[in-house]
């Protein structure tokens, strides 16, 4: 259980420090080259094309967990200090913000509808 506790904070920081990256590449003060490479970790992250695609067991998912934290990490290291204490504290206030229930039960139907749609083709077969 305590492995998983350490599972989760990790997940949590790695998901403050994307959202922290967005802001450094959107602030100004930030040097071309570090908005580049975080633009590049984001595409990287976004992109259904993979180094190892991720049918491939155990390696596919493997870039993935390896690539996009180290890039992440480099990204936090070459911004400017000022900057990133300013997009941290950002991350924070956009993380503590309510989210919008229409928004959750928007989602969540419309996975049911295409898990139902599914299950009813499946069924007519």
């Amino acid at each position: 259980m305590r492995a998983f506790t350490k599972l989760q904070e990790a997940a949590r920081r790695m998901r403050d420090d994307a959202i922290t990256v967005y802001f450094v590449a959107r602030d100004p003060r930030t040097p071309i080259s570090v908005k580049l490479l975080a633009l590049a970790v984001g595409a990287y992250a976004l992109s259904p094309v993979d180094l190892i695609p991720d049918f491939i067991p155990v390696l596919g998912y493997l870039d993935d967990l390896i690539l996009l934290p180290l890039g992440i990490l480099l990204v936090l290291k070459l911004a400017p200090e000022d900057v990133l204490a300013v997009s941290r504290k950002r991350a924070r206030e956009a993380l503590a913000k309510p989210r919008s229930r229409f928004g959750v039960v928007l989602i969540v139907g419309i996975w049911l509808f295409c898990l139902v749609s599914f299950g009813y083709l499946w069924w007519l077969r």
